[in-house]
């Protein structure tokens, strides 16, 4: 059984005032433990080496969900031998609140503003710092194969900014899409097309409540209007030759990919219970995302025909 571990960074994000100008990082590796003294006094495990350099993959978070909350899935990602960054910034978010954010650019995603720049300050300084690192992980990674796995709003500016990071050789999401909001200067039901120069997964629960919950946002009924994500599949992403998909899982509600859900933050109230065993789902969806990565970023893409393939799975579409 592979042993994981992780160790803990920082990154500085310019142009915020302190105290809300840092992210902390939490990065988990595949380790070799060697029972040293200094491994027993430290806590920490040199880096099993085989297979690297190891390529990276960066989840970026909901809004108000801890990094925490996907460290089940940052573990299974590890233990596939790709190296997973999860990292939390306490930012301003809308309306001036503060809290947990992936990180949005209200000017970039603009109409006078979109697609000049990310809308995401979060990704370049998190890659930057990454390369800086010191201690078991020090030389091995490879940050020219990166990953970007985000969640919800963390999912949307991925969608919108990957393109400006040319590191990144995917994008997986998990209940996002690339509708804007009318408060922008966008008419209503408006899908920007995704800023991705690589192939792209989106993965949607055929249980989500927060995405109907957030409608009037984009201007819209949520009784009557078509499914964001399938919006964002259709008119937001290139034809790829069946590179993209659009891949549902069946019963999962729009916290399936946080373990476990922090019910004091975030708009976890908003969501559906889900249908069918949590766990099963989870373990569905680490096998989907973990194969995606590694088909993109080790060029080993044999698995994924036939996790696409399992029951769980209610729809796929390729394009």
């Amino acid at each position: 059984m592979t042993v994981i571990r992780s160790v803990w960074w920082a990154a500085a994000i310019p142009g915020y005032d302190q105290p809300f100008d840092t992210a902390h990082l939490r990065v988990y590796y595949p380790a070799a433990p060697d029972g040293s003294d200094r491994e027993r006094l430290s806590g920490v495990m040199a880096a099993d080496a085989a297979d690297a350099p190891f390529p990276v993959a960066i989840i970026v978070s909901g809004v108000n969900v801890g990094q925490d909350a996907y460290r089940w899935l940052a573990c299974s990602l590890a233990e596939r031998g790709i190296v997973a960054v999860t990292y939390d910034w306490v930012g301003t978010l809308f309306g001036g609140l503060h809290g947990i954010t992936p990180g949005v650019d209200l000017d970039a995603a603009r109409p006078d503003g979109y697609g000049k720049r990310p809308t995401t300050p979060s990704l370049r300084p998190v890659i930057d710092a990454l390369r800086t690192m010191t201690g078991p992980l020090e030389g091995l990674l490879d940050l020219d194969r990166v990953a970007l796995i985000g969640h919800s709003a963390g999912g949307t500016v991925a969608l919108q900014s990957a393109s400006f990071v040319p590191e990144v050789r995917a994008v997986a999401t998990y209940g996002a899409h690339t509708m804007v909001a009318t408060m922008l200067g966008w008419p209503a039901g408006t899908v920007l097309p995704a800023q991705a120069d690589c192939p792209v997964l989106l993965v949607a629960g055929t249980n989500d409540g927060v995405i109907n919950g957030s409608a009037d946002r984009y201007g819209e009924d949520a009784a009557t209007r078509v499914d964001p994500i399938s919006r964002t599949f259709a008119e937001g992403l290139p034809d790829r030759d069946g590179g993209n998909l659009l891949v549902r899982l069946a019963g999962a509600n729009h916290f399936a990919i946080v373990h476990p859900v922090d019910h004091t933050a975030a708009r976890a109230f908003l969501d559906q219970p889900a249908d069918g065993d949590p766990e099963q789902i989870r373990h569905l969806l680490a096998d989907l995302l973990g194969t995606f990565c590694q088909a993109h970023l080790r060029g080993d893409g044999a698995g994924l025909d036939s996790v696409i393939k399992r029951p769980g799975i209610a729809s796929i579409q390729r394009r």
